[in-house]
C-alpha cells in the first residue's frame, strides 16, 4: 500500500512511456485518417525508373516515427505494370512498361487530359490512410501521320474549271493531340495543275481539298500519280504519306470527224449486188459512250439511192444493194453523217459514176486467202514477206479487147500475173507490216480494157497487233542521289516505259530484278520507286540493281533498266580511335621531335565529315601531334629521372558542320637508358674511416659500402669489387658484390691505417657506368688522437693507392708513442741545439694541439652511420660508434 500510495522515480518513468504509447498514434491516426489525393504530370514514353513523386513527402509526413512508415499499391498487377513505388520513402518511379498515352486513353482530348488513377496504403496500421494518386499524362509526338489506305483514287472531271476543289475525303489520322496532330498537307508534285488546301471544320478535323489551278485534258493526259504528305506540328515534324491517284473522268468534249471528207467510186452498169463500194471512218477522241460513231445518209439523198446503196451505220461501209442495169451513164452523190451524241454531225460525200455498158467491162473475181470480211483483209504484222493475200480472177466478156489489170494504193503490196496462166492475179505483200506504224490500207485492185471499161474492187487490209515490241525506258540508266538517315518510306523516282503495242500488249507493269535489295520497293503500276528504310552511308554507299518493265503480251516481253542509288554523306559519326587508349614506350634522352608513335584513328563519314584533325588537351608544352599522320614527338629530349610516366588526352575532331569528336588517353612510358653511375651513399666520402679492433676476429663484417643508382632494371643493379688497397696482405679483406658489406678474412697484426679502394658498378647496357669510394680502416683499440688520423687521411687523399700494405710498423696505446710521430726527430734535434727552450715549445704546443683537439671532437660528435644495413646489424653500429667516441 505505500507503494501505490507512493510510486517511486521508476515507476513513474514507466507510466509516462506507458501514456505516450497510446496516445502517439491516436494523434498520427487523427492526422491521417482522411484520404488525400495528389495529382502527378509526366509525359508518355518514359524510360524506367523515371522520377515522378515522392508521396511522403509531399503529405510532409514525419519520416522520424517509430515503426517507420512503409508504402505499398493496391491491384498490384495492373499498377506495377507501369509505376513502381519505394516502400520506406514513397517515392513513385516508372517501371518497365512505358506509357502511352493513347493506349491508356484512346479517346481523351486535350481538354479532358488523360489520367491514371492508383491507391497508395499508407502502414502500419496506427498511421493507415489510404493516398489517392492520379498521374496526368502528357501528350508527346510518337506518333506519325497515317491515311487510312496507302492509295488514294480521286476522279476529276476534264471539264472542271479553274479553281474547282475536291475534297480528300480519306484525311490522315494522328492519335496525337494538339499541335502534335495533323496540321497540313501538301502534294509531292502538283505537275502545274494541282494544289491543296486546307479547311478545318467546327470539331477541329483536317480536310484536305484539291484545287484545280490550270485547264485539263483527258485526251492528253488522263491519270496524274503523286504523293500526298501530311505534316504533324511536331519538332521536328512527323510524316505520313500515301498514293494520290487523280484520274481524269472523260467528257464529251469531242465530236467525230471524218479521215477522208470526200470518196470518188468508179462502177460499171452490170456490177454485181453485194459489191463493196467504199468504206467511210470517222474517229471520236472521247471514251466510252461519248466515243460511240453512226453512220446514216443526209435527209438530202434520195429514197431510191438510200434503196439502192446500203450504208451499214456502224462500220460505215457501203454496198451494192441492187444490181445496176442501165444502158445510160448515171451519177449518185451520197452525203453520209457521222453522228456523236451531243455533236453536231461530220459531213463526208461519196460521189459513185457509173459508167455506160457497151459490150460490158470486164468482172473482178476475189478469191481470199486471208481472213476476209466484209472486203476487209486482216493481217498480223508478223507475217513475213511475199505472204498472198488473195487471187483475183478477171473475167473478159469482150475476146477482142485485151484487159489490164492493176493495183492502185499505197503500201507494201503488188498485184502480179501467177505462173503465166491468162487472168489470174495474185495480190501479195512485198515486206512485213508494222502495227505501230501503220494499222490500215485501203487497196484498188483496176480491170479496164482497150475501150477505156474499167472496173475497180475496193480492199481494205487491216494490220492485227502482236507484241512484237518490248517496253522501252526512257533511261536505261537511273542514277538517283538521297542523303543517308533518310525517312522511311522516302520517295526516290518515277520509272517512265513506254509499249507502242496495243491494248494489253502494251501495258507495261514494273518489278524490281532479283539482285534489288529487299528495302526498295517499286509500285508495280506507276514506277514510283521507293525505300522503306532509311538508309546508312557507313553501312553501304551505292545500291545498283535491275528494274524490269513487262507488257501483258503473249509471250511476255520485258526490258532492264540500270538504278544505282547513292547515299550522300552526313557528318553522323564520331572520329574513332583505333584503341581504346594508347601507350607508348620510348626510351629516354630520345631525341627532340623524335617519332614517339602513330595514333591511328578513322572516321567513317566522307569528304570533309571524315577529315580528322587531332590536338592535344594537356601536356602540349612538351608533346606535339602531327595532324596528318597523327605522329605523337616530344618537343624536347625526355629524362625518366625526372618523370617516368606522361598521361595525355588526344581530341580528335572531325571537319563536319557541326564537327563531331572523340578522345583518347596516351600513356608515355619512358624505358630507362643508362645514363646514371652509381651514387655511393656510405661512406659519404672519402675522408671517413671507421675503427677497427686489433683483436677483430677473421669472417667478421667490419664495414659496409652503400650505393643506389637512379636508373631502373639491369641498369640499376649493383655490383661490389674491391680494385686497390693500401695496408695489410693481399686477401686481407672481401668485400660481397651484391650488398657491399666488408669482411676480414685475414687478422690484421700491424695497427695504423688501411685503406681499400671500392669500384661500384651497374649492370647497364651497353657500357656499364661506375663509381669508387675509399674506404678506410684505423686498427687500433681506441682512437686516442683523431687529428693525426685526420691528418694521415689529408695528406694521403692525393697518393695512389698500392697493391701492398702501405704500414706494417707497431703502435703503442698513446700517441706519444706513435712511431711515426711527425716532430720527434724536429724535437729532439732541438733539444739538443737548444735545451732551453724545450720547455718553452712544448708548452706552446700543448696549448695549440688541446684548442684543436676540442674542435675536432665537436665535429666528430655528428659521426656517418650507413644508410644500408643487414638484419642485426644494430649492435655492431653501437659497437662502432662507442669505438668512435672513445678515439
Amino acid at each position: 500500500m505505500l507503494r501505490s500510495r507512493h510510486p517511486s522515480k521508476k515507476g513513474r518513468i514507466w507510466g509516462f512511456y506507458i501514456l505516450m504509447l497510446y496516445t502517439s498514434p491516436l494523434c498520427c491516426l487523427a492526422n491521417f485518417s482522411q484520404a488525400k489525393e495528389l495529382i502527378y504530370t509526366i509525359k508518355e514514353g518514359l524510360p524506367k525508373g523515371t522520377f515522378i513523386g515522392a508521396i511522403g513527402e509531399d503529405l510532409r509526413l514525419d519520416f522520424t516515427v517509430e515503426p517507420p512508415f512503409s508504402f505499398s499499391l493496391t491491384q498490384k498487377k495492373v499498377t506495377e505494370q507501369y509505376v513502381n513505388i519505394n516502400n520506406t520513402t514513397g517515392e513513385l518511379y516508372t517501371s518497365a512498361a512505358e506509357i502511352d498515352r493513347e493506349t491508356l486513353c484512346p479517346y481523351s482530348s486535350d481538354k479532358q487530359g488523360c489520367f491514371f488513377s492508383l491507391d497508395v496504403f499508407v502502414l502500419p496500421q496506427q498511421y493507415f490512410q489510404l493516398v489517392k494518386v492520379k498521374l496526368l499524362i502528357e501528350d508527346v509526338n510518337d506518333n506519325r501521320p497515317k491515311f487510312p489506305m496507302d492509295e488514294i483514287c480521286m476522279f476529276v472531271p476534264e471539264n472542271a474549271q479553274i479553281n474547282s476543289r475536291f475534297a480528300v475525303e480519306q484525311s490522315a489520322v494522328d492519335p496525337d493531340l494538339g499541335i502534335f496532330g495533323v496540321q497540313t498537307y501538301w502534294l509531292v508534285n502538283d505537275f502545274g495543275v494541282f494544289t491543296l488546301d486546307v479547311e478545318e471544320n467546327d470539331g477541329g478535323e483536317l480536310t484536305p481539298f484539291l484545287i484545280i489551278t490550270d485547264f485539263l485534258d483527258r485526251e492528253t493526259q488522263d491519270e496524274y500519280i503523286t504523293d500526298i504528305i501530311a505534316e504533324d506540328g511536331g519538332t521536328p515534324p512527323l510524316l505520313g504519306a500515301a498514293t494520290l491517284k487523280i484520274a481524269i473522268t472523260d467528257v464529251n468534249d469531242n465530236c467525230p470527224k471524218f479521215t477522208e471528207s470526200q470518196i470518188n467510186v468508179t462502177l460499171h452498169g452490170n456490177t454485181s449486188k453485194g459489191t463493196h463500194l467504199a468504206r467511210l471512218h470517222a474517229f471520236d477522241p472521247d471514251l466510252g459512250t461519248n466515243a460511240e460513231i453512226s453512220y446514216a445518209y443526209s435527209e438530202r439523198v434520195p429514197r431510191d439511192t438510200r434503196s439502192l446503196f446500203h450504208l451499214d451505220k456502224i462500220t460505215g461501209g457501203i454496198k451494192l444493194a441492187r444490181k445496176i442495169d442501165s444502158a445510160t451513164a448515171t451519177f449518185y452523190k451520197l452525203t453520209v453523217l457521222a453522228n456523236g451524241p451531243g455533236c453536231i454531225p461530220a459531213v463526208a460525200t461519196v460521189n459513185v459514176h457509173v459508167i455506160k455498158l457497151v459490150t460490158g467491162p470486164p468482172d473482178i473475181l476475189p478469191r481470199y486467202i486471208a481472213s476476209e470480211k466484209d472486203g476487209v483483209v486482216t493481217l498480223k504484222e508478223s507475217e513475213p514477206a511475199f505472204s498472198p493475200i488473195a487471187f483475183f480472177t478477171i473475167k473478159n466478156m469482150d475476146k477482142t479487147h485485151r484487159v489490164d489489170c492493176y493495183l492502185e494504193g499505197n503500201g507494201p503490196f503488188r498485184l502480179v500475173p501467177y505462173q503465166q496462166l491468162e487472168n489470174e492475179y495474185l495480190l501479195e505483200t512485198t515486206d512485213t507490216l508494222d502495227y505501230e506504224r501503220i494499222q490500215e490500207y485501203e487497196l484498188i485492185v483496176v480491170a479496164n480494157n482497150t475501150l477505156g471499161m474499167v472496173i475497180k474492187t475496193f480492199l481494205k487490209v487491216q494490220v492485227l497487233d502482236e507484241n512484237d515490241n518490248a517496253p522501252v525506258f526512257q533511261q536505261s540508266l537511273v542514277e538517283i542521289s538521297i542523303e543517308e538517315n533518310n525517312s522511311p518510306n522516302t520517295f526516290l523516282t518515277q520509272l517512265q516505259a513506254s509499249d507502242p503495242d496495243s491494248e494489253g500488249r502494251g501495258e507495261v507493269i514494273y518489278i524490281l530484278g532479283g539482285d534489288a535489295p529487299g528495302i526498295f520497293a517499286v509500285d508495280r503500276l506507276t514506277g514510283v520507286l521507293t525505300v522503306a528504310t532509311s538508309l546508312d552511308r557507313e553501312e553501304k554507299e551505292k545500291y545498283r540493281f535491275i528494274v524490269r518493265a513487262v507488257d501483258q503480251g503473249t509471250p511476255r516481253r520485258e526490258s532492264l533498266a540500270t538504278v544505282v542509288v547513292t547515299v550522300l554523306d552526313r557528318n553522323d559519326n564520331s572520329p574513332r580511335f583505333i584503341n581504346k587508349d594508347f601507350t607508348f614506350f620510348v626510351p629516354e634522352n630520345f631525341p627532340g621531335f623524335g617519332e614517339i608513335g602513330v595514333l591511328s584513328v578513322t572516321d567513317a563519314d566522307a569528304g570533309k565529315n571524315g577529315w580528322v584533325a587531332l590536338s592535344i588537351l594537356n601536356g602540349s608544352d612538351i608533346f606535339m601531334i602531327d595532324t596528318g599522320r597523327g605522329a605523337l614527338r616530344a618537343k624536347t629530349p625526355l629524362d625518366r629521372e625526372q618523370q617516368g610516366t606522361y598521361q595525355l588526352w588526344i581530341e580528335a575532331a572531325d571537319g563536319g558542320v557541326p564537327a563531331l569528336s572523340s578522345i583518347t588517353m596516351v600513356t608515355v612510358l619512358l624505358l630507362d637508358v643508362n645514363d646514371n653511375p652509381p651514387i655511393v651513399l656510405f661512406p659519404q666520402s672519402n675522408q671517413s674511416y671507421m675503427l677497427v679492433l686489433p683483436s677483430t676476429a677473421p669472417g667478421t663484417s667490419i664495414a659496409e659500402v652503400y650505393a643506389v643508382d637512379k636508373d631502373t632494371g639491369m641498369n640499376a643493379v649493383i655490383a661490389y669489387s674491391i680494385i686497390k688497397r693500401k695496408g695489410g696482405e693481399p686477401g686481407s679483406f672481401a668485400i660481397d658484390p651484391q650488398t657491399g658489406n666488408i669482411t676480414l678474412m685475414r687478422e690484421l697484426s700491424n695497427r695504423g691505417l688501411y685503406s681499400l679502394l671500392v669500384k661500384v658498378t651497374d649492370h647497364g647496357q651497353p657500357e656499364p657506368l661506375y663509381s669508387t669510394v675509399m674506404v678506410n680502416f684505423f686498427v687500433n683499440e681506441t682512437v686516442s688522437n683523431e687529428s693525426y688520423i685526420q691528418s694521415l687521411l689529408t695528406r694521403d687523399a692525393d697518393i695512389e693507392v698500392e697493391e701492398k700494405p702501405w704500414y706494417g710498423g707497431q703502435m703503442t696505446d698513446g700517441p706519444e708513442r706513435y712511431e711515426l710521430f711527425p716532430c720527434r726527430s724536429v724535437l729532439i734535434a732541438l733539444s739538443v741545439v737548444c735545451l732551453g727552450l724545450f720547455f718553452l715549445v712544448v708548452i706552446l704546443i700543448s696549448y695549440i694541439c688541446c684548442k684543436r683537439f676540442k674542435k675536432i671532437r665537436h665535429k666528430r660528435s655528428e659521426v656517418e652511420v650507413p644508410l644500408k644495413m643487414k638484419n642485426g646489424s644494430t649492435h655492431d653500429l653501437n659497437r662502432k660508434l662507442r669505438q668512435m667516441s672513445k678515439m
